[in-house]
């Protein structure tokens, strides 16, 4: 079992906290290992097992308490007088009107609340309302490349494994497993369905009491879409040119529909949406953000076999590898200039470009130019698969991609 170390530190960061801990991410990332991980490094703290109270609501032992009245009766009736008390509640998603039951047993002394859920609506509605400025969310992900490496055993010839990763994509799972493309297609088709239908359906039941969302109806017009966004990772998109797209394959639809299928998505962690920084006036723009989908496996799913787009697989890693590393990641524009990627922490700014080659001159030059141009301090970086072109080139590092995704944090 490979811990999952990054958001360990996150969790115990927190520890105690008078927050509720909210871990999200996409169906089969990893959430509830990690909330095993964590109760098993607080027992080696020397909490006692009395003291940790566990739910997972896709357990069938649990059924009874998808009735916010009765979790809120079973917890209450498991607090341990007089210690500090830890409530874990897994895929809490599935119990109607939860906010209440969580809020109420928040409020007592000595509780520290942890929970997870596969879809972003949950913290939205009712319990942004009750538990606004007291919740932390912790977006989780599958695996990143070490940890994929770390799962499957790969010790050298890191280049064949990330050309595996690349391929598999990073479900904990599907790492650690005896893959074949069969075994692994079966795997990623029952994680894709499960996310499109299940937790589309646990996201109906939240907006019941929401009159201004549309309810998602259509499942093939959803993985039409997904499909879609899908084969333009690494492009500008927006809603209009979805709709244009549908529009022009003979499905008339509004961009509203468009919008709230789009949003589906997102909230279901499928996929996640940069939005471009105008790097000279400093502010986010609306227009043209890119779309990048959170698992390659996945992608290789859903997408034809018919082309390959190596720059894009490339630059979906690393937009993701940036969000696990804690930064806040958008597109940059310099003037008429594109960087890939801004990554920003705290008062700490990054740049970086991203290609599978640096060795022909003219790539060479595209790659660089839209970093010479930027004229501050700020650490820039190239990443590429090509080990002859690494370097310093007037203070813009040109690094091996793979050689960076296996440093340890």
């Amino acid at each position: 079992m490979v811990v999952r170390r990054e958001y360990l530190q996150r969790l115990f960061s927190w520890k105690e906290e008078k927050v509720i801990k909210v871990v999200t991410g996409i169906r089969r990332c990893g959430k509830s290992t990690l909330l095993k991980q964590y109760q098993d490094e607080l027992l080696k703290q020397g909490v006692s097992p009395e003291q940790l109270v566990s739910v997972n609501f896709e357990e069938l032992e649990f059924e009874h308490l998808l009735d916010y009245r009765a979790l809120y009766a079973y917890l209450k009736e498991h607090l341990c007088p007089g210690k500090m008390t830890y409530i874990f509640l897994d895929e809490i998603q599935k119990v109607k009107d939860f906010e209440k039951a969580v809020d109420s047993i928040y409020v007592k002394e000595q509780v520290d609340v942890y929970i997870t859920g596969s879809n972003a609506y949950l913290l939205s509605g009712d319990l942004a309302t009750l538990l606004t400025g007291r919740y932390v969310e912790i977006r989780m992900l599958p695996f990143s490349f070490r940890e994929y490496c770390q799962a499957s055993g790969w010790t050298g010839d890191f280049e064949a494994a990330f050309a595996e990763y690349l391929r598999y994509g990073g479900f904990p799972y599907l790492a650690a497993m005896e893959k074949t493309p069969e075994k692994a297609e079966t795997y990623l088709e029952g994680i894709y369905h499960t996310v499109i239908v299940r937790d589309i359906e646990d996201r109906q039941c939240r907006k019941e009491l929401d009159p201004n969302k549309r309810k998602i109806t259509d499942v093939t017009l959803l993985k039409t879409i997904a499909r879609y966004l899908a084969s333009v990772v690494g492009s500008p998109v927006s809603v209009k040119k979805v709709t244009d797209y549908l529009t022009s394959n003979g499905r008339k639809i509004s961009a509203s529909t468009v919008d709230n299928y789009m949003e589906a998505l997102e909230e279901a962690f499928i996929f996640y949406k940069a939005d471009r920084f105008d790097l000279v006036g400093k502010q986010l723009l609306k227009a043209n953000a890119k779309w990048y989908m959170v698992d390659l496996g996945l992608r290789g799913y859903i997408l034809p076999r018919d082309r390959y787009d190596l720059g894009f697989s490339l630059e979906n890693v690393v937009y993701f590898e940036l969000l696990r590393r804690g930064y806040t990641v958008n597109i940059g524009k310099y003037g008429s200039s594109e960087v890939d990627f801004v990554a920003r922490r705290q008062e700490a700014c990054y740049y970086f470009q991203v290609t599978a080659d640096m060795t022909a001159e003219q790539t060479f030059e595209r790659e660089l130019r839209p970093l010479q141009s930027i004229r501050d301090n700020y650490e820039k970086m190239v990443l590429t698969l090509d080990r002859f072109s690494l370097g310093n080139y007037g203070g813009i590092q040109v690094v091996n991609l793979v050689d960076w995704l296996l440093q340890e944090l």
